[in-house]
């Protein structure tokens, strides 16, 4: 199979079942930047972290291709002609609580916030930062997307709770490697 198609030289792409769209429509913004998030995630994996920490991020990853997935699908196409769902892994409730669980255990490792900080530290912490960034900006897409078409909620739901669990992994890896986090003092 081919890495290039050509079906899309003229701003159209496929989504998954078929269905073709202009590539700026916000179900490609949406999905389009839960693959930029994925490829973030990538790269904080290529520092040296600790090991339980990439595991959690290799989870994530595989979460986020199925979200990815079902935000790829037109609503029409979400179940195959027999009933069975096109996508057999999408994000659940139970995905959001593990997330949930990671960022309780991080937090009980870090120093309670009393003030906001800065985004930085060293390079894994700091695109650990910057992949939050681009979690809340998948998820305003997403956001946007189900003000015009049905979406589950879990999805929404998981993006909001990714983006917490990277704001404590950015804290955790900084930590990790001895940064002080600087705080944002009001005024200052």
């Amino acid at each position: 199979m081919k890495v290039y198609t050509k079906t899309g030289d003229k701003g159209t792409t496929g989504l998954y079942g078929g269905t073709r769209v202009s590539k700026n429509s916000l179900k490609i913004e949406s999905y389009g930047t839960v693959d930029e998030l994925n490829s973030y995630l990538g790269l904080i994996r290529s520092y040296e972290i600790n090991p339980a920490l990439e595991e959690e991020i290799i989870i994530i990853q595989k979460d986020l291709f199925n979200l990815g997935a079902e935000l790829a699908t037109p609503v029409n196409k979400l179940y195959l002609a027999n009933g069975k769902p096109r996508i057999p892994k999408t994000v659940s409730e139970e995905d959001i609580t593990q997330l949930e669980d990671w960022i309780d255990d991080l937090e009980s490792q870090l120093e309670q916030l009393t003030h906001f900080i800065l985004p930085g530290g060293d390079l894994a912490a700091s695109h650990a930062h910057v992949a939050r960034c681009i979690c809340r900006r998948a998820e305003r897409f997403t956001v946007g997307l189900a003000e015009v078409e049905e979406i589950r909620p879990e999805l929404q739901k998981y993006l909001n709770r990714l983006s917490d669990y990277l704001f404590v992994l950015g804290r955790k890896i900084a930590l990790d490697n001895k940064h002080e986090e600087l705080k944002w003092i009001p005024g200052e």
